[in-house]
């Protein structure tokens, strides 16, 4: 590679984003098994389920709930949330959003709303399944516990989401809000839930419209910090392509082996480090595997990918807004 430039200093390590070691934003919210040494064992679980509920039969029977989790003599278990967490996962995505969350009480003891929408059903009611998952403090008789909410919206319900959770919110907890496949920008639900909503946490890999809807999404930046997972994701690569400075300066071409998205955010990330245009050629596949350099591949990152419970963790740990992931959206919609 050619002489690097005079002065590009945005790529050094600490301007690679909150995802990277090393990072320069508040540090995360400590998780509640770092402070109170939870070590998964056995989980006490309680459910409950009910057609055509209103709001006040679930907040009642998740208290039911928690007081059929404590053992006859020993004290009640506590809800030790961190967060309300609300997931907006339509039908097709279920599955996937269930089995994210499968594993997470423990790190995140929350509130999890997860909320189906079922605009056609031709009803116009709210079913709801309830559970409260409980785990041991060590050394005592006492338990942390962590509730699931899954809501079915039938109707006009699923188009009007905020009078839905807002009675279901715990006060004084931020709220982080996981929308699972591509956002209908300007929609009463989408608008509905960033109004309420401290953090919307999105995947752009499961978008079809790129790069025109990180337009769309840029237009939120003002009004709730955003994740991304498909930016997570990208994490190591970003660590490893700053550390080819300073003779990355003088790059003129990425060819990105990987999703669509990782391949526009990849590509949005070094033109708006470097200041200047930056061909991209993408490679179609299902998860990152390679990244080439003006022909050139780049090594390989050290380390495995995160499985999807392990980045929406993660994310779930974040509360600042990620000026850096910010300019490669927009540098990426360009």
């Amino acid at each position: 590679m050619a002489a690097r430039p005079a002065r590009v200093p945005e790529l050094r390590r600490r301007h690679l984003g909150p995802a990277e070691l090393g990072r320069t934003d508040p540090p995360r919210r400590p998780r509640v098994e770092e402070n109170l040494s939870i070590v998964p064992e056995p989980a006490l679980l309680e459910r409950w389920s009910g057609e055509d509920v209103r709001l006040a039969d679930v907040e009642s029977q998740l208290a039911r709930l928690r007081e059929a989790t404590a053992e006859e003599g020993s004290p009640p278990s506590i809800r030790t949330s961190v967060m309300t967490h609300i997931a907006w996962v339509p039908e097709e995505w279920a599955d996937a959003a269930r089995a994210t969350l499968a594993g997470m009480a423990e790190e995140h003891p929350s509130r999890t709303l997860l909320l189906v929408p079922l605009p056609d059903s031709g009803h116009d009611r709210i079913d709801a399944e309830a559970s409260v998952e409980c785990y041991r403090l060590p050394g005592t008789e006492r338990h942390v516990c962590s509730e699931v909410v899954e809501l079915q919206l039938h109707g006009p319900r699923a188009k009007a989401p905020a009078s839905v959770v807002s009675p279901l919110l715990i006060s004084d907890l931020p709220v982080f809000c996981r929308w699972r496949g591509e956002p209908p920008f300007g929609s009463p639900e989408l608008d509905q839930l960033v109004a309420i909503a401290d953090r919307l946490i999105v995947d752009s890999t499961e978008w079809e419209d790129l790069p025109y809807a990180y337009t769309r999404l840029a237009e939120l930046f003002e009004r709730t910090a955003v994740s991304d997972i498909a930016w997570a994701r990208t994490a190591r690569w970003r660590a490893l392509l700053a550390s080819l400075w300073p003779e990355i300066g003088d790059v003129s071409a990425i060819r990105v082996h990987g999703t669509a998205a990782q391949a526009y955010l990849l590509a949005g990330w070094l033109r708006s480090r470097l200041g200047r245009e930056l061909a991209l050629e993408h490679v179609e596949s299902d998860r990152l595997e390679g990244i080439d350099l003006d022909g050139e591949p780049a090594p390989f990152p050290p380390g495995d990918p995160p499985s999807p419970s392990n980045v929406l963790s993660e994310e779930l740990d974040r509360f600042t807004r990620d000026p850096i992931y910010e300019a490669a959206v927009r540098s990426a919609s360009s």
